[in-house]
C-alpha cells in the first residue's frame, strides 16, 4: 500500500520568521495554543501560507459560531460539541492516522477532519473555548482527551457535584467517558491500571505543543528518509521556555545521521560542557561521539 507523501517544508527565509513568531508566542504571557499549532503546521507544510493561517483561525471562529448560545452545563457543552463535530463534521480518527505526517497538523486536521487524538482535542478546546465554554486540555498517557467543566484545583472544581467534570474523547468523535472509559484508554495505550488525580490535571499549552512535537519526533523516526521532519521539531521544542536538555544531544546525533559531521560534532561538544558539570563519565562518552563524528570527515 503506498502511504501519501508528507507534505514539503518552506523555504529556509520562510521557516526563520515562522520560528521568530513561534518564539514570540511561547514566551508571551498567555500563549495562544491554536497559533502556535499553527505554526508548528507551517513549519512542516511550505505550503501553508499566511492567507491559510488565517484561514484556518477562522475556520475555528466558524465553527464555534454553529454552537448553541450557551448550552449550560458542562455536560451539556460536551453533547454540544460532540453533535457539532462529531456528527455534523465527521472529525474523528482511525489508526491509519498515526502513520500520517498531516495528523499532526492543525490546517490539515481542520481540512480532513482527521487526526490524532491531540490534534483532534485541539480542535475541540479551541471551538470551545471561542464560545466560552469551561474547557481544558486532559494529557492522559498515551491518550489525550478534552475536560469541561471547572478546571481540577480551581473554585467549584471539587469532586462532589454530578455535572462538574465531563471528559470527552475527540478521536472517538466526542464520545462522553466515563471513570472505567478513561481507565479502559489509558491501559490500552500503555497496559497501565487505574488513574491517579495527577493524570487528570489540565494540560497547559506549552505542554500540549511539547506532546504534538513529541509526536512529529515519533513519526520521523520511524521513517530515516524523514530525518529532515525530526531536525525541524526538535529545534521547535527548543524555541519553548522550558524543554529538556537531552534534546540538544538529540539534535547532534541526528546531525550526525544526516551526514552533517561538523554540525554535529560541534553540537555534542557543547552538549558535553553542559553534562559535564554533573556527570563527567558521561561528557567523556558524549566527546568521544564528537571525534566519531569529525573522524568521518576524513
Amino acid at each position: 500500500m503506498r502511504h501519501p507523501r508528507p507534505p514539503q517544508p518552506p523555504s529556509p527565509e520562510r521557516s526563520a520568521e515562522l520560528r521568530r513568531r513561534f518564539t514570540e508566542e511561547a514566551r508571551s504571557e498567555r500563549p495562544d495554543l491554536s497559533a502556535l499549532c499553527l505554526l508548528v503546521g507551517a513549519e512542516g507544510d511550505g505550503s501553508l501560507d499566511e492567507a491559510g493561517l488565517g484561514a484556518a483561525q477562522v475556520e475555528l471562529d466558524r465553527l464555534a459560531g454553529e454552537l448553541p448560545f450557551r448550552p449550560g452545563t458542562p455536560r451539556a457543552w460536551a453533547e454540544a460539541l460532540r453533535d457539532l463535530l462529531g456528527e455534523r463534521y465527521g472529525f474523528h480518527g482511525v489508526g491509519a492516522d498515526y502513520r500520517r505526517l498531516e495528523s499532526s497538523l492543525l490546517h490539515a486536521v481542520l481540512r480532513r477532519r482527521r487526526g490524532l487524538p491531540i490534534l483532534l482535542s485541539v480542535v475541540w478546546m479551541e471551538v470551545a473555548r471561542r464560545a466560552g465554554a469551561p474547557v481544558y486540555g486532559v494529557a492522559l498517557p498515551g491518550h489525550f482527551v478534552v475536560g469541561f467543566g471547572a478546571e481540577p484545583g480551581l473554585a467549584g472544581g471539587s469532586a462532589g457535584g454530578v455535572e462538574e467534570r465531563v471528559l470527552v474523547d475527540p478521536f472517538d468523535g466526542g464520545r462522553l467517558l466515563s471513570g472505567d472509559d478513561a481507565e479502559a484508554l489509558v491501559a490500552g495505550a500503555t497496559g497501565a491500571a487505574g488513574l491517579t488525580p495527577s493524570m487528570l490535571e489540565p494540560a497547559a499549552p506549552l505542554d500540549v505543543v511539547t506532546r504534538v512535537l513529541n509526536n512529529v519526533r515519533a513519526w520521523a523516526a520511524g521513517r530515516p528518509e524523514q530525518s529532515a521532519v525530526g531536525l525541524w521539531a526538535i529545534e521547535l521544542a527548543l524555541l519553548l521556555p522550558s524543554h529538556a536538555a537531552r534534546l540538544r544531544y538529540e539534535r547532534a546525533r541526528l546531525l550526525v545521521e544526516r551526514g552533517e559531521f561538523l554540525a554535529g560534532a560541534g553540537e555534542l561538544e557543547a552538549y558535553a560542557e553542559v553534562v559535564g558539570v554533573v556527570d563527567e563519565a558521561g561528557a567523556e562518552q558524549v566527546r568521544g561521539e564528537a571525534r566519531s563524528a569529525r573522524a568521518m570527515l576524513n
